[in-house]
Order: C-alpha cells, then sequence, then structure tokens
C-alpha cells in the first residue's frame, strides 16, 4: 500500500476532518482514507432526473428555436 501525505491543510479542514472522524468512531486517518475511497472509488451514482434537475435554467424554449435565415443564392464563379 501507498502512503499519503497531505501538507499545508487548512485548520478548519484538519478540525472537521477530526470530528467527523470522532462521529464515525474511528481515527483522522481512517476517515480521511474514507473520505478519499468515496470521492475516488465509489462516487454516487446519480439517476438521469437527478442530473437533468442539477442541470441551470438558461433561458425559454425561445431562446433556443431555430430561426430561418433566407440568403439571395450568391452566382458561383467559372
Amino acid at each position: 500500500m501507498a502512503n499519503l501525505i497531505v501538507r499545508n491543510i487548512d485548520d478548519d479542514i484538519a478540525d472537521a476532518l477530526k470530528a467527523q472522524a470522532r462521529r464515525h468512531g474511528i481515527s483522522a486517518e481512517a476517515e480521511h482514507r474514507r473520505i478519499l475511497a468515496q470521492a475516488l472509488i465509489h462516487p454516487k451514482k446519480r439517476t438521469f432526473l437527478e442530473v437533468l434537475r442539477e442541470m441551470p435554467d438558461v433561458g425559454t424554449d425561445e431562446d433556443f428555436a431555430r430561426r430561418e435565415e433566407r440568403h439571395a443564392a450568391e452566382p458561383f464563379d467559372d
């Protein structure tokens, strides 16, 4: 197994990690491993509906309506 050293962590983050570890009844190191595994190996799967609901509202249907542009036919040069 590999060792991982994380430097320059804000005190607030370290304190939150220790508090969360206490709530789970494990060491801060074990909690750190759990968080990394959860985020990288076992990410939460989202349903298609959840993904759709998280999409930003970027306009109305009319904003995406096709507009027909009429161009005069340009003659071809021979």
